[in-house]
């Protein structure tokens, strides 16, 4: 054990945290989950996926990094008319698939058919709305919003890594010095679960369950496991969707949405700066393990912080958070010529919010665009 993967795995971890937790937050409210059922929520998927961590990585002896779905929880924060409990029913089925992913090569096929492009500009669009939330801010609340955009954009320019952290960092600065809110008592919940009973929706699980579950494998698993092979270590793809299904599915009961393997912050864990021997380097999993179940202790504080906050500190901070996911969305999108037509109706409705049948318009984003992908196809 060395200090520099103790402090590789602090650093991944207070990125992946404090770079997306208002993200989560902003699902939470959009399916209007109570101060106790978000605080769940942040901590089930939290310890979840700290424990994901320690289990595949001794396991495996591969320094397994895992995240919660930042695309996903976009997804689920343009969504409206839906409760906590249909929500829950919708997580669970997206989990189930992750497993059952891992147990039938077919289902892994049918997923890996789906144009590139098509499920990126499906990403994309669902990203869009959120990035373009942070320009409204602007208008409508400059106090807040201007200074917060100016923090990330300067520390863009020397550490692009930290620039939402530094971002938020300023957002909480300023809501309790500009605000009538005051930060809370410090406290550790020890059980800070609660039990959210699903509702089986056959709209919601066809609208948020099967996008949520594309858009895990697509931008959250297949990069993880890509990173993983740039680095020299044979992906456990198997037991990786699994572990990540099954802890998915359990912490879905307290409200969390799906955790999946992590990219940008399994990068920070990967480099011979943090072992110079690779085979060491599944110990730094391990740390990352403890830190995030710590933090999934503390959720009930962080949640109430950020709950007394003003509502275009969050929106602000998630908005500029995921300009940098949606570029890297558009681009791929738009990179394979033959599915541009595709990924470009593909992006517009599902950015268009479009809602048919009780059905999201993420599933009819991906539905325009597969069929247009096949009709091109048959043309050819």
């Amino acid at each position: 054990m060395r200090m520099s993967m103790i402090s590789a795995a602090l650093v991944a971890a207070l990125v992946g945290f404090g770079a997306s937790v208002s993200i989560v937050l902003a699902a939470a409210q959009a399916l209007g989950a109570t101060p106790a059922q978000t605080a769940s929520w942040l901590a089930a998927v939290s310890i979840a996926k700290g424990l994901g961590m320690i289990l595949l990585s001794g396991w495996t002896r591969v320094p397994v990094v895992l995240a919660w779905s930042t695309p996903g929880a976009a997804l689920i924060a343009t969504t409206s008319g839906i409760g906590m409990n249909e929500a829950v029913g919708a997580f669970l089925f997206a989990a189930l698939l992750i497993v059952l992913t891992a147990l039938l090569p077919p289902i892994r096929r049918a997923v890996s058919a789906i144009p590139d492009g098509v499920a990126a500009a499906m990403l994309a669009g669902v990203l869009l709305p959120f990035c373009m939330a942070a320009a409204r801010y602007a208008g409508t609340d400059p106090a807040f919003a201007l200074p917060i955009i100016a923090m990330f954009l300067a520390m863009r320019l020397i550490q692009p890594l930290t620039a939402a952290l530094a971002a938020l960092a300023l957002g909480l600065i300023l809501g309790f010095a500009l605000s009538p809110a005051q930060p809370p008592a410090f406290d550790i919940a020890l059980n800070p679960f609660v039990f959210v009973l699903p509702e089986v929706s056959v709209p919601v699980l066809l609208g948020l369950g099967l996008p949520l579950y594309l858009v895990t494998m697509a931008s959250q698993n297949l990069p993880g496991f890509a990173v993983l092979r740039a680095n020299g270590y044979e992906p456990p793809v198997g037991r990786a969707l699994g572990v990540t299904g099954l802890g998915s599915a359990l912490s879905a009961l307290f409200g969390a949405h799906t955790h999946s393997m992590a990219a940008i912050t399994a990068a920070i864990c990967l480099g011979p700066d943090v072992h110079p021997d690779k085979d060491e380097r599944w110990k730094v999993g391990l740390i990352q393990g403890v830190i995030w179940i710590a933090l999934g202790f503390l959720g009930p504080y962080f949640t109430s912080v950020m709950l007394a906050l003003p509502a275009s500190i969050i929106g602000t901070v998630a908005g500029l958070a995921l300009i940098l996911p949606f570029l890297g969305a558009v681009q791929t999108a738009f990179t394979p010529e033959h599915t541009r037509f595709a990924a470009a109706v593909t992006l517009i409705t599902t950015a268009s919010g479009v809602a048919a049948f009780g059905i999201g318009a993420a599933f009819w984003g991906l539905v325009a665009g597969v069929v247009i992908t096949l009709a091109d196809r048959l043309r050819r």
